[in-house]
């Protein structure tokens, strides 16, 4: 059995782990991988709930070369939010962030360690298209 802990937010806290699940997990079901992760795709995805008004925005970001999700945060498509899922990924020490052009990754991220552009963000956006695997 593979588990991968993900950042959510609480009550304006951030949560490094899921806590629910871990509680649910048989210690000797579960292998811990640790890897050195240095470039990660982010991009930001909206979908709407009744009316196209209130959309609702899921930022996350996979692993550039293998795929694997490393955090993700729901929220407004604010700053705010997006330094949230910063925070989230500060402790993996990620040195190269891939973007599409949206303002805030050009305002928050330090212009040397970013790649703006959509044709780097190809692993995160065929990620978000795939249908959820029903295992």
């Amino acid at each position: 059995m593979r588990s991968i802990a993900t950042g959510s937010v609480a009550k304006s806290k951030l949560e490094s782990v899921n806590r629910a699940l871990l509680k649910a997990l048989n210690p000797d079901e579960v292998e811990v991988v640790i890897r050195r992760v240095d470039e990660a795709e982010i991009d930001e995805m909206w979908n709407f709930v009744g009316k196209k008004k209130e959309q609702r925005w899921l930022w996350h970001a996979v692993d550039h070369r293998s795929g694997e999700v490393l955090a993700y945060v729901l929220g407004a498509r604010r700053d705010e939010v997006f330094l949230q899922e910063k925070a989230l990924l500060e402790p993996i020490g990620i040195q190269r962030f891939y973007i599409d052009g949206w303002g805030a990754y050009g305002r928050l991220l330090a212009p040397e360690g970013h790649n703006p552009g959509k044709r780097n963000t190809q692993r995160i956006r065929k990620k978000a298209l795939e249908p959820a695997d029903p295992d």
